[in-house]
């Protein structure tokens, strides 16, 4: 018994022929992606012995091909972020002690900079050919290992089981009522789990039918939609809001699109209500995060409210609590608290980061909401200091520390700042060592060459003073972008 692969094989005798995956280079029907997904599980069990393997790949139909067939050869999947620098992508497959990386020719020479075998799933690979049986699982073993930035600019690896992931799916799909037809777009990276739950095993999982695009473009994505009749398009607030925005869209181009699901950054109103007064659809937001399988809860055609990020998926509850931990009423906020089969199992190698993250099985989400008096949740702030830069976490502390690297700097400060397409962008403040030049430009191109673009600050201001509190700490409160 495996608690996933049974679950996807039933789809794949029911629907051996239906259209599974499609992207720009790869089309597969269910019996086709089973086929696949074998056979990379077969070449994968001879390529290593360690538990773990990583996978480097843009939103594609390979990468949904490598994450089950990991899984048929009785491997770990760890999706790798590839906007990462190759020194932040060592850091996380030194953690995962990972040998093996699955990947596409593009990427090749980046997984061996850093030092770990490079397999290339090319044609050959992809041809359906006989593989490996189903393994044997239970519930509780580790199913993905995803890694997310930390406070300290320390990736954390988020340990999520099958459990973790089978109720997720199951219950995203009874509460927005995903029906097998249902043709979904994804524009997400699979090394979210946002995209890799939502947008991979969700259909797959159904037997519905996903196309992957590896970036968005409005043009292109427009033209999928009215090609194919998308009617499911999961994905953040941005890329709503560049469609809504966009003069040449046609209203009839999007007249397929039932379920529109924004999730990974703020939804502003603004860009909800423009997408519904242009288009008629409305789009539901939702609430997760990596820590909860990732989703928490969500609006539906059958329950919503606007501004909330909707009720708590089936087996899950989210309550807010005070500093000490003792349940708020309703409408009062504090931090959420969540429970149920979407608790993760913990972060790897990090026991006490564990334990200050989840006690007796609740997990403390760090952000800030409440619940109204109907079971609706609402998020009013987040964790201190985080940033949501096109639907990825940044901690400016990651950036502040690779500025002080910078021989010319003395002190930094980051904060975030609104961007339109991007919901947020890192701002940098420095003050810089005595008789020692550097402007910003060149401050940006230092950042650039060592982190991923989307970290990388809008503005680096060169500043005479940082504003201080009584203790000498900088108040990033006062700080104030420059028009």
């Amino acid at each position: 018994m495996h608690p996933l692969l049974d679950q996807f094989e039933g789809v794949c005798d029911r629907f051996p022929t239906k259209p599974a995956t499609r992207d720009t280079a790869l089309e597969l029907t269910y019996a086709g992606l089973n086929a696949v997904a074998r056979g990379i599980g077969q070449r994968i069990a001879t390529e290593t012995e360690r538990p773990h393997v990583g996978l480097l790949f843009p939103p594609s139909g390979t990468c949904a091909a490598a994450i089950f067939g990991c899984w048929y050869g009785a491997k770990t999947p760890v999706p790798l972020n590839f906007l990462l620098a190759p020194a932040e992508l060592k850091k996380i497959i030194d953690d995962a002690a990972i040998d093996l990386v699955l990947t596409v020719a593009p990427f090749r020479e980046a997984v061996q900079t850093i030092g770990v075998t490079a397999l290339v799933l090319d044609v050959e690979l992809l041809q359906a050919h006989d593989g490996c049986t189903i393994p044997s699982a239970n519930a509780t073993e580790l199913a993905t290992l995803v890694y997310t930035s930390g406070t300290s600019g320390t990736p954390k690896g988020v340990c999520l089981s099958f459990d973790n992931l089978v109720q997720n799916v199951n219950a995203c799909i009874e509460m927005a009522e995903i029906q097998t037809e249902a043709r979904f777009l994804s524009l997400l990276p699979q090394f979210h789990t946002f995209g890799f739950t939502t947008n991979t095993l969700v259909p797959l999982l159904l037997g519905a039918t996903v196309y992957y695009l590896p970036r968005f473009a409005t043009t292109t994505v427009v033209n999928l939609i009215a090609e194919q009749k998308i009617d499911t398009f999961i994905t953040i607030a941005s890329m709503f809001g560049a469609l809504a925005g966009a003069k040449s869209v046609r209203r009839e181009q999007l007249e397929s699109l039932q379920l529109a699901v924004s999730g990974g950054e703020p939804l502003p109103t603004q860009v909800a209500d423009a997408f519904q007064q242009r288009f008629g659809v409305t789009i539901y937001e939702g609430y997760g995060m990596t820590e909860a399988s990732p989703v928490v809860s969500l609006n539906t055609r059958r329950a919503l409210r606007l501004g909330s990020v909707g009720h708590p998926l089936p087996g899950v509850s989210v309550v807010a609590v005070d500093e000490e931990g003792r349940e708020l009423p309703a409408g009062r906020d504090g931090e959420l608290v969540v429970r149920g089969h979407c608790v993760m199992q913990g972060y790897r190698n990090q026991p006490e980061l564990t334990a200050r993250t989840i006690c007796d099985g609740a997990l403390f989400t760090g952000d800030v909401g409440h619940v109204d008096a109907d079971g609706f949740v609402f998020i009013t702030g987040r964790a201190k200091d985080m940033m949501i830069v096109g639907g990825e976490n940044v901690f400016p502390i990651e950036i502040e520390m690779v500025l002080l690297d910078h021989p010319a700097v003395a002190e930094v400060a980051v904060i975030g700042t609104p961007d339109k397409l991007r919901g947020e962008m890192p701002v940098a403040f420095v003050l810089l060592r005595t008789d020692v030049v550097a402007d910003e430009s060149e401050l940006r191109s230092f950042c650039r060459s060592r982190l991923a673009g989307y970290k990388v600050p809008r503005r680096v201001t060169i500043a005479d003073k940082l504003p201080r509190g009584p203790t000498g700490k900088i108040l990033k409160r006062a700080l104030t972008v420059p028009e």
